[in-house]
């Protein structure tokens, strides 16, 4: 696995993330491809909020890492990954590369992520040593219209020190 910065090249291979229904069920409704070609150029590119996990034998972009700045230290990360590499091991080692990287390398104190899922997203938080930070109950709806929890997790540089 190899993590880098998006380009344009990478809209198809985004757009099979993003535009799968059951990959982005907790999420938003599913992209057209005008959709992922935006926000590509806007957020990930221009705005460097996001990098992209990458089949290292391939070259083939495989996931979406969320990783944004949201004041001086403190960063956002999130995962959405293509459905067909589920379950591999991918959004672990892609996350936790990031995460290393941004504590040892970069001026990370504190790493956060939220989700609705309270099964798949939360246990990729814990054993990426995040701790629970809160519950907001209710907090969202769902693609269905329904309200939700929120499960905010983080992780302090401190505490992936010794994790």
């Amino acid at each position: 696995m190899h993590i880098r910065a998006f380009t344009p090249e990478d809209a198809s291979s985004l757009q099979e993330i993003f535009g799968d229904a059951e990959t982005m069920k907790n999420c938003e409704p599913p992209y057209d491809l005008a959709k992922t070609e935006a926000f590509l150029r806007d957020f990930c590119i221009g705005r460097q909020g996001a990098l992209a996990a990458v089949l290292r034998e391939s070259g083939k972009v495989i996931g979406y890492i969320l990783f944004n700045q949201l004041e001086a230290g403190v960063y956002e990360i999130g995962w959405i990954f293509n459905r067909r590499y589920w379950r591999q091991g991918y959004a672990y080692e892609s996350c936790r590369a990031v995460i290393a990287h941004a504590f040892s390398q970069g001026d990370a104190h504190k790493i956060f992520a939220e989700a609705i899922d309270g099964v798949k997203s939360v246990g990729l938080m814990k054993k990426l040593g995040m701790r629970l930070e809160g519950i907001q109950r209710e907090q969202t709806l769902d693609l269905s219209g329904h309200p939700v929890d929120l499960y905010l997790y983080g992780i302090l540089r401190r505490e992936w020190q010794i994790f």
